[in-house]
């Protein structure tokens, strides 16, 4: 499933797509992680930011 930067309604913004540079810009500096362990937890839990936030104690 592609990212469509049309849809930014909750569904889009509640799931973390490290294949996508800004997203990934977006999330290390809100989550204040590298993007490696971004992706180790997006790997780990999947990519709902909630779940993502919990693994990481957020």
């Amino acid at each position: 499933m592609t990212d469509d930067k049309k849809k930014t309604g909750s569904p889009d913004r509640d799931r973390i797509n490290v294949n996508e540079d800004y997203e990934v810009q977006y999330w290390t500096k809100t989550l204040g992680v590298t993007a490696a362990q971004l992706r180790e937890a997006v790997k780990a839990v999947g990519s709902t930011s909630a779940a993502v936030r919990k693994h990481l104690g957020k």
